[in-house]
This record gives structure tokens, sequence and C-alpha cells, in this order.
């Protein structure tokens, strides 16, 4: 059998590595029936839900879905988690996936055991009901009874899948904090429009005044991050309505909500 001259090697090296990393398309018919199950990928205008669907098909091709306690998934509900995992990275593109690889999928709500030590080294522990967690570093874990709920009433205010991306997101720059990986100038206005709405809306918890945003978002600026995300693409009006600036910095970042009116 003849060799191949030296530098043909590296080349095909090269060559096999690209095909490897080149996910495999999501059907057409099969992406159309996927964005009909959820109104934020049906209202999409063509060209940003093709983008999705590259998205969602490399999102697809680097993680893994797995079902937990005996939850049963068919494959178009990993197209489907993948496509809401997805949509708040169509401006921000594939850089979004970095850093983890499982998408974790419970049948509802799951409990997580906490534990910790106060200022008197006193250990606490306790036993929390969540609907989704994003674990630094690892993987992304999501409630797929609340994600059925949540498309149910897409206009409710929440997403799931969107409020744990997000904190996907924020953890690019290494630091959760809130503010996503910025241009050095945008970062800047970001950092103050964000911390003043976000000091705003804490005053407003404190003082036991009834918040239209889930008063979850004062919880810490990582959680307001990633309550207001949200709202961009569920409520997106009335998050123009009580917080314009931090609306208006979403917008620029996540594009145009697919409910915007």
């Amino acid at each position: 059998m003849a060799q191949l001259p030296a530098g043909y090697v590296p080349l095909i090296e090269r060559l096999l590595g690209w095909l490897r990393r080149t996910p495999r398309e999501i059907d057409p018919t099969l992406w159309d029936t996927t964005c009909r199950r959820a109104a934020w990928l049906q209202q999409l205008d063509p060209a940003r839900r093709e983008r999705l669907r590259a998205l969602a098909a490399r999102f697809l091709h680097e993680k893994t879905i797995s079902p937990a306690a005996e939850l049963q998934l068919e494959d178009a509900d990993g197209v489907l988690l993948a496509a809401l995992c997805c949509l708040p990275l169509l401006e921000l593109g594939e850089i979004g996936l970095r850093g983890w690889s499982q998408l974790i999928v419970y049948p509802e709500a799951f409990r997580v055991h906490r534990s910790q030590v106060d200022a008197a080294g006193v250990l606490h522990e306790w036993d929390d009901a969540l609907i989704g967690e994003s674990w630094d570093s690892g993987p992304l874990i999501l409630s797929w009874a609340d994600i059925q709920a949540d498309i149910a009433d897409p206009e409710a205010g929440f997403c799931v899948a969107v409020h744990e991306m997000a904190h996907k997101i924020d953890s690019l720059d290494g630091a959760i904090d809130g503010t996503p990986p910025l241009p050095r100038a945008w970062q800047k206005q970001w950092a103050e429009d964000f911390q003043q709405a976000y000091d705003a809306f804490c005053a407003e918890v404190d003082q036991g005044r009834e918040t239209l945003i889930d008063p979850y978002a004062s919880e810490a600026p990582e959680e307001f991050f990633a309550v207001v995300s949200e709202y961009h693409f569920s409520a997106p009006a009335l998050l123009a309505r009580e917080m314009p600036a931090v609306a208006g910095h979403l917008q620029r970042f996540y594009g145009p909500s697919p409910l915007m009116r």
C-alpha cells in the first residue's frame, strides 16, 4: 500500500478533526414540529429560527442529555430542550456552550441537600426543592414538568431553561456576578444600570412592596440577571415598563424578544 507524503498526514488529521466537530443537522420537519411546541420558538423570524437550529444542533452534538429518576424522553424532546437552552445564545453564539457537557433532566422539582457553617461555627443543614440549577463548571439541571408549565404559559414571566442558561453565560468570564462577558465600554454601562435597577428593586422588596417582577430577583446580582433574562423572553413589555434600562441592555445582548409586540 502506497504511503502518503509526510505533509499530507497533518492535513488529513486536521480535516478529520474538523469533521468530528461538525454537528449533524436537525431534520427540517422535526425542527418545524419542535418550533410549534413553544411560542418563543414559533414566533422567531425565519433567519433567527434557522440560526437557532444550528445552535441546537451544536448543543446536541456537544452535550449529553441525561434523564433522571426514570424520566423517559423522546428524541424530539431532546431537540426541544436544546432549542430552549440555546434561545439566549442567538446573538452570543456557540461560545455560550463552553465549560460544561451535561444536561440532567428530572421529571419534576428535585431536592438538593444544603449545608453551611455560620459565623459562629454552627453547621446548618437543610433540603431545597429546585426546578433548575446550574453548577459552576458542572451540569445544568432542569425540571421537565416546569419546562412544560413554562411552555403552556409563555407570557407569565418564567422560563427555567433561560434562567439557568443565564447563569452559564454569566460564568463565562470567570465571575458569576450578573455581568456576562462584554466589551469594556458596554460592560461599564451595563454594571451601572443593572446595579441601580437591582438596588432599587431590593429596596422595594425589603419594604414589603408587591413587585411585578419576581422578588427572587433580589436574592443576588446573579439571580437578578437570570430572572430579568426570563422576563426578556416571556414578558418583555412588562420588563420594558418596569426596568427600561435593563430591558434595553437585554434586547441588545439577546436580540429582540420573540414575544415583543
